[in-house]
């Protein structure tokens, strides 16, 4: 028996159980959603297919037939089945729904998607959010590969095969330890940063690539020192290492309390736009959905 027709069979065993419990073919329709004459049919329809009688119309209602009984009880099992898949196909579909998988560039991740998912968690406290962070070019890959339903990256360009939107802006700041020889400098030069070894991120980091794309008329600066974190760049830093560009965002609270000092890049625009990416369509509804709108709205 083809697919297509056990499952209408199933409905209309589904149907004859409900006469059953019921004696009324006007109770089952209304149950089911669906008039008596739709009822009828669908019960001549399969006593047709099976060639024997399933139910005894009276007075009193209706009941099924000794054949109408085996037929039942051998279909009960299906039934069951069929209920445990619906009930386990919903469960499925709504722990998708509320399942978020994000990837996001460090800085991103450290310091604005954290108020982004509490603005997220407060809308709707049953979404349950997974977390890749990593550098931009990872993140972008991990887009592309379909490992996360949404992304942010830094960079001075939207990743190649993925759609994007931006978000937030962001500035990159050159900061150095208060005893540094810059320290007291009103600027420095792009010229003289070009030529000077630099704490910095790996290769693939955001802020790497933008400050490499903002410096290109004068030099790309080689790292002195690369390290895989924010906190462990401005540690390096406020410890007199040397001096590194990094997010302004990441260095508000060091600048504020005078354990780094910011020195202005003369003639060089480092303001940047920080992204959200995704493959395919933009989300537009579920978790995804609302995460991108949370987002979106500082991107004025």
């Amino acid at each position: 028996m083809a697919l297509r027709r056990l499952a209408s069979d199933l409905e209309t065993f589904d149907l004859l159980r409900t006469i059953a419990t019921s004696g009324s073919l006007s109770a089952a329709g209304r149950e089911h959603g669906i008039s008596q004459p739709a009822v009828s049919a669908r019960v001549r329809r399969l006593e047709t297919a099976l060639g024997t009688s399933l139910l005894v119309r009276d007075a009193q209602g209706a009941r099924l037939t000794p054949s109408g009984v085996l037929a039942l009880d051998w279909a009960r099992p299906a039934l069951e089945a069929a209920s445990r898949l619906e009930q386990g196909l919903a469960t499925l579909a709504a722990q998708r729904r509320s399942r978020l998988r994000v990837a996001a560039s460090t800085t991103i991740a450290e310091y604005l998607l954290p108020g982004w998912l509490v603005t997220l968690r407060d809308s709707d406290p049953g979404i349950s959010v997974s977390l890749i962070s990593d550098n931009s070019a990872d993140t972008a890959e991990t887009i592309r590969a379909g490992g996360a339903e949404l992304g942010f990256v830094e960079g001075p360009e939207l990743p190649a095969g993925l759609s994007g939107r931006t978000v937030a802006r962001d500035e990159l700041a050159l900061v150095v330890s208060p005893t540094h020889p810059w320290a007291r400098r009103r600027a420095v030069r792009p010229e003289l940063l070009a030529r000077t070894g630099l704490i910095s991120r790996e290769s693939g980091s955001g802020t790497r690539t933008f400050l490499a794309h903002a410096l290109r008329e004068h030099g790309i600066p080689e790292p002195s020192l690369e390290l895989s974190s924010t906190t462990a760049i401005k540690n390096a830093v406020a410890s007199g290492l040397g001096a590194s560009v990094v997010s302004s965002l990441a260095v508000r609270a060091e600048v504020a309390d005078g354990s780094l000092v910011r020195v202005p890049i003369r003639g060089v625009g480092l303001r940047r736009s920080l992204r959200a990416v995704w493959l395919g369509s933009p989300p537009a509804g579920g978790a995804a959905g609302a995460l991108l709108a949370i987002a979106s709205r500082g991107s004025g």
